[in-house]
């Protein structure tokens, strides 16, 4: 524990945050987002999604988790385990855009 007290304001801030993210992410999924760009559309809708659960998850790990006052040494096992993430979904996604769908007619 790093011994750090924090106000209840501030929790209370960020659980209003989180919620207005939430709602935020139910406003996104309701609306077309598909701008066009040099003439192809491209759907944005799931960018936006992924971009507000990362800053949701962010605020998660850094405010409730307590890795924002927490040691050195712990911020550092958080990043390689946000790294080792990253790996294990850049080799799943190398897996799934290099298979050859069957195409059902």
């Amino acid at each position: 524990m790093s011994g750090h007290i924090v106000s209840r304001r501030l929790y209370y801030g960020i659980f209003a945050a989180l919620m207005m993210l939430t709602l935020l992410t139910v406003w996104v999924a309701y609306q077309d987002v598909h701008p066009r760009i040099w003439g192809v559309h491209i759907a944005l809708n799931p960018v936006i999604a992924l971009a507000i659960a990362t800053t949701k998850a962010l605020l998660v790990v850094l405010y409730f988790m307590h890795v924002r006052y927490s040691s050195k040494l712990t911020k550092v096992t958080v990043l390689a385990g946000v790294f080792w993430l990253g790996i294990l979904l850049i080799m799943t996604m190398g897996d799934y855009v290099s298979r050859e769908w069957i195409k059902l007619p």
